[in-house]
């Protein structure tokens, strides 16, 4: 089959997907349509249009989809099934979400309003490298240890999978987020309970199609829709979820954490950020202006990691800011469908708002826009919700310098000693991700060791691989990162078993 008639078939099976009068929610291996049941419009941010509908869920069905998650655990053989074949389930769900990666990712532009192109080349095959990843790390992984020596007994130390595991994820990466989160718990051999962003559920609700097509037991996964409030805190709340993992704003997370803690359930969350870059005077100027730009950018800014708080030596300060400028007020903003488009929408309006009352708040503060953001409208996407790039200088004290925004917005300031600029970094009350950015390497390691963050990059920003721990401290989460060993351990819990000789 040529490409051409590759991607004419995937838009009729995004057309038929989207053409059902609400897409119906996923539970114990059923496409589930509940009678008197809310709905939800799902809208095109590059245009305002409808796409779809979803269900509105509720706690009802949140205790549906926990109970047939806790059959499936007890039953099914998903947790006690030999490794090999758990494995082969999950390799083949990967092959499946290559052959349908123009379907996926055509949903996800649609949904999210980012530009196609990326999410084909990166996003969806990035995905599926994550089930194929996981399900070797079970394939490799022994689950026994024996302690230090032992005279008087005779112990060892397994590991078994929790049970049921609930997900809550974010709107801005959906599909990439829920490989990143479900991958692990089920190569792990636990079953999940999904509760996507209501903004962003359609490629989770067509996943569904490829478990089953994967033949991954009925109740194995389970996916619900609906607002955080109604459906995604029943998840948490319910006694059987025995371990839960949220991906969002620190102000949610905390939420989901106290709920966690009064049940003594462990949590793992992966909040926002405010990430910094630090850019010594010895870089090629215009090629790290155009890099950080394009960080902000990737996106529409819609990153948790990405670097927003830019440290710029004195230096090279002003030759930095012309040629940011020029890369910022440089890049093609479009609908996701226009191959042309750097740049989509933000998710909604309610986000566009957020983002330009932000900048308000900045100027407010004294800070001056180097590049203003304002409301844009791309020809042929007059109803979309585009906003153009800002940046902005002022005191580090000001809101834009201190807080998330989640839009297409930095906030540049010059520095002069390196302890300086470790100081300014270090005081931000989150810690997700920073670069560093110089030719001297010796520099680069001691600068980035020195930063209270988890992830540092160097010469680089938005560094990601299978194998290598991405999680957060202080405010942006705790409980563990994704996408390593130890994440497949965060899915396991331990037990000792001693017998005494003699």
């Amino acid at each position: 089959m040529s490409a051409n008639s590759k991607e004419v078939e995937s838009m009729d099976e995004v057309d038929l997907f989207l053409g059902q009068k609400t897409l119906p929610m996923f539970i114990d291996g059923e496409w589930v349509s509940p009678e008197s049941c809310d709905t939800i419009d799902v809208v095109d941010p590059s245009n305002g249009k409808k796409l779809t509908r979803i269900f509105a869920g509720n706690a009802t069905h949140a205790s549906q989809a926990t109970a047939a998650a806790q059959k499936a655990f007890q039953s099914s053989g998903w947790a006690t099934m030999p490794k090999e074949e758990r494995a082969k389930m999950l390799f083949k769900l990967a092959d499946l979400i290559e052959e349908n990666v123009n379907v996926l990712a055509k949903l996800e532009s649609l949904d999210v309003g980012k530009p196609l192109a990326g999410v084909i080349d990166f996003e969806i095959p990035f995905s599926a490298q994550a089930f194929r990843y996981f399900a070797q790390v079970s394939l490799d992984y022994d689950k026994y240890t024996k302690p230090l020596d032992l005279t008087d007994m005779d112990a060892h130390y397994v590991r078994s999978p929790y049970g049921v595991c609930g997900f809550i994820f974010p709107w801005n990466f959906p599909f990439l987020l829920l490989a990143w989160g479900t991958s692990a718990a089920l190569a792990a051999g636990n079953t999940v309970v999904v509760k996507p962003a209501e903004l962003t559920s359609l490629s989770t609700l067509y996943f569904c199609k490829l478990v089953k097509q994967a033949g991954i037991p009925d109740g194995v996964v389970n996916v619900i829709t609906g607002y955080g409030a109604d459906a995604g805190m029943p998840l948490a709340e319910d006694p059987l979820v025995r371990r839960m993992s949220f991906t969002g704003s620190p102000e949610v997370g905390q939420k989901i954490a106290e709920t966690c803690g009064r049940n003594l359930k462990p949590v793992k969350l992966e909040l926002g950020g405010k990430g910094a870059a630090i850019v010594f005077d010895d870089v090629d100027v215009k090629n790290t202006a155009e890099s950080l730009a394009g960080a902000i950018t990737m996106n529409t800014g819609q990153v948790c990691c990405t670097a927003t708080r830019w440290l710029v030596h004195e230096n090279i300060y002003d030759e930095f800011i012309s040629e940011a400028t020029n890369a910022l007020n440089n890049v093609v903003i479009g609908s996701g469908a226009d191959a042309n488009s750097q740049m989509g929408p933000v998710v909604s309006e309610v986000q566009r708002q957020r983002v330009l009352g932000y900048q308000s708040k900045g100027l407010e503060q004294n800070a001056k826009a180097i590049v203003e953001g304002k409301p844009c409208s791309p020809e042929g996407s007059e109803n979309g919700f585009f906003v153009t790039p800002s940046l902005l200088t002022g005191d580090v004290d000001n809101v834009c310098f201190q807080e998330e925004i989640f839009g297409p917005s930095a906030y540049v300031v010059p520095f002069k000693d390196e302890d300086t600029a470790i100081g300014v970094v270090n005081s931000s009350n989150y810690g997700l991700a920073n670069s560093v950015w110089t030719n001297d390497l010796e520099r680069a390691k001691r600068v980035a060791e020195n930063l209270v963050v988890g992830n540092s990059w160097i010469n680089a920003h938005n560094v990601f691989a299978y194998g290598l721990p991405y999680g957060g401290v202080n405010k942006s989460g705790l409980g563990g990162g994704v996408n390593s060993v130890e994440t497949f351990e965060d899915y396991l819990r331990g037990q000792t078993v001693a017998r005494p000789l003699g």
